[in-house]
């Protein structure tokens, strides 16, 4: 009796496994197929399949509804614009797309780095945030804002990756605890995408040194959401740089309970000529850091 109800238990675990990745499958691939709708195949069939009439925006230059991005594409088709996935990750009813684009104009630069969250809801993209940066060539650590690793691996450790990257944040740019650096960054490989950042905790040091000297030290207030798949992590949070409030988004990913790599896009959060009222932080009940575990 034990034997078969622990074959039961298996057979139920492995099965719940199986529909769980059949669903972030199907997330994700509805997620990209928005983007291929919007930037490479300009359809409005596209669009419609796979974009919720009703979606929420949070990017604050575009107006809420499906008809909005539907008028954008003519001028989308227009400008040639390329857009390339680099990763992408699941987390409950969310996806994270870490993109680039080319021809992106329209965005503010020709070439840009963007990270887009969508909330799915019955196979389409009911709510979208993201957060725009100009693609740097020549950075800090050599890397590209967008190369590395891409494969989601460790899904047992996925709240405890989480966990991680808010304790990083809350200690060190948040100034809890910043003494507390080595317990989170790995010391012996640490991969920086930041194109103003070198690579290593050395390379952190520095530009903290440099940032302080300058009273331009980026300053974290809020962490508003928190998304991870395994051994990629992104949080989105809220912070002075600059003299202007910003969105830090940092995608992180860890290796044996440590952080080794880390990508991030900046923007400044704008004031003035704004076609929605959504915010860029508001919607994200439910995925703040006290969702963590739950």
């Amino acid at each position: 009796m034990k034997k078969t109800l622990t074959a039961a238990i298996t057979v139920a675990v492995a099965a719940t496994g199986a529909i769980a990745e059949t669903h972030a499958s199907e997330l994700k691939s509805a997620a990209l197929s928005a983007f291929q709708a919007l930037f490479t195949d300009y359809s409005e069939e596209g669009v419609r399949t796979y974009i919720a009439a009703d979606i929420v925006q949070h990017n604050p230059f575009v107006p809420t509804g499906r008809d909005a991005l539907i008028g954008f594409l003519p001028s989308l088709e227009a400008s040639a614009i390329t857009w390339t996935n680099h990763r992408i990750l699941q987390d409950g009813d969310f996806v994270v797309l870490h993109n680039s684009f080319t021809n992106a104009e329209a965005f503010g630069a020709p070439e840009i780095v963007t990270i887009d969250i969508y909330r799915m809801e019955d196979g389409q993209a009911a709510e979208h945030w993201d957060a725009i940066q100009p693609f740097v060539t020549e950075t800090a650590s050599g890397r590209s804002m967008v190369d590395g690793p891409t494969e989601v691996t460790d899904l047992d450790k996925t709240e405890e990756n989480k966990a991680l990257a808010v304790a990083l944040i809350e200690d060190v740019l948040m100034g809890k605890n910043p003494a507390k650096i080595t317990e989170y960054i790995s010391s012996e490989s640490y991969a920086q995408h930041n194109p103003f950042i070198a690579d290593g905790l050395e390379g952190i040091v520095a530009a903290v040194e440099a940032l302080t000297a300058q009273d331009n030290m980026f300053v974290y207030t809020d962490i508003h959401a928190v998304l991870g798949e395994g051994n990629f992590v992104l949080t989105v949070s809220e912070g002075q740089w600059n003299g202007t409030t910003n969105a830090f988004y940092d995608l992180f990913r860890m290796e044996d309970g440590m952080i080794v790599e880390h990508w991030d896009v900046i923007q400044p959060v704008p004031t003035e000529g704004l076609a929605n009222d959504n915010g860029m932080f508001t919607g994200f009940d439910g995925v703040g850091p006290d969702s963590i575990g739950q």
